[in-house]
């Protein structure tokens, strides 16, 4: 991922507070037929590795799993709040007019090597560990248990576990940084009304006073 300085964020708890609130990953892998890209749904277990470990599963009938089996590195990419920036937005425009569209954005790349899991009770520790963390703040939680014992394990033969000790995580939020003071207030008070509630707006305001201080 292309890193300019003024946008990396090598924060890890910043990082992972990103993957837990954005945990849909676009799982990539390459095997014998090319690229393979999925969308599936991580669970974060910090304190399992130095950088933290991501555990998932995919539908056995799902072929990326199978290219994966021998340990192959995968890389997961975690989007966070983006947004298209107008230069309508910015006070430079006014000034002077040299200015273009762009786009903000906060997004965690991982990067490790996978294996694959068939355990029955690690696959029900995953699926229940990822069901608490999005069921929790539910008036009435739904748990793994209110589902019948023999539907659950019928379930559990259809999917395969991943888990990946994380070896490399990347960090950017392009946030206006690199904007002046007057540019990068306007794209958060632009933000402000598009009303979208992301969190972008917030963000653009939070990392310009962190490059001021």
């Amino acid at each position: 991922m292309y890193q300019p300085p003024h946008f990396r964020e090598d924060d890890l708890a910043t990082q992972h507070a990103l993957i837990r609130a954005h945990p849909l990953a676009l799982l990539i892998t390459a095997g014998a037929s090319g690229l393979t890209a999925n969308p599936v749904p991580c669970h974060l277990d910090a304190g399992a590795s130095e950088k933290g470990t991501l555990r998932l599963h995919l539908a056995r009938a799902n072929p990326q799993w199978s290219g994966i089996r021998d340990g192959a590195p995968v890389l997961a990419v975690f989007q966070g709040a983006n947004s298209y920036v107008t230069p309508s937005w910015y006070q430079t425009k006014q000034e002077t007019g040299k200015v273009v569209p762009t786009w903000n954005y906060a997004i965690v790349q991982v990067r490790g090597t996978a294996r694959v899991i068939e355990d029955a009770d690690w696959l029900l520790a995953q699926v229940e560990a990822i069901t608490r963390q999005h069921e929790s703040d539910r008036p009435e939680p739904w748990t793994v248990s209110d589902a019948p014992p023999d539907f659950v394990r019928a379930q559990l033969k259809g999917i395969v576990g991943i888990e990946i000790e994380i070896a490399d995580i990347d960090g950017k939020w392009k946030v206006s940084q690199n904007r002046s003071a007057g540019d990068r207030e306007g794209v958060a008070a632009g933000l402000d009304e598009l009303k979208t509630g992301d969190g972008m707006a917030e963000l653009v305001r939070r990392y310009g006073a962190m490059r001021i201080s």
